[in-house]
């Protein structure tokens, strides 16, 4: 079972964390994914070095949106 992590911050710091959190749900999600159809599109995804960068930047950005939740 995992321990329940405090972290103190400043009201400003809380603030720009949410407005990052934001950022990647809505933007940075959808830039991400429209990289990924436009990569797509490039025929052969084993050989598709633009849509594993795309793929990668999606799996960092799922994992930030998840940290931050937390």
């Amino acid at each position: 079972m995992a321990e329940d992590k405090k972290y103190y911050m400043t009201e400003e710091g809380l603030q720009k964390l949410e407005e990052e959190l934001e950022y990647l749900k809505t933007t940075r999600r959808q830039e991400v994914v429209e990289r990924i159809k436009t990569a797509r599109d490039f025929g052969d995804l084993s050989e598709n070095s633009e849509y594993d960068t795309a793929k990668d930047d999606q799996a960092f950005v799922e994992g930030r949106i998840s940290r931050l939740k937390i």
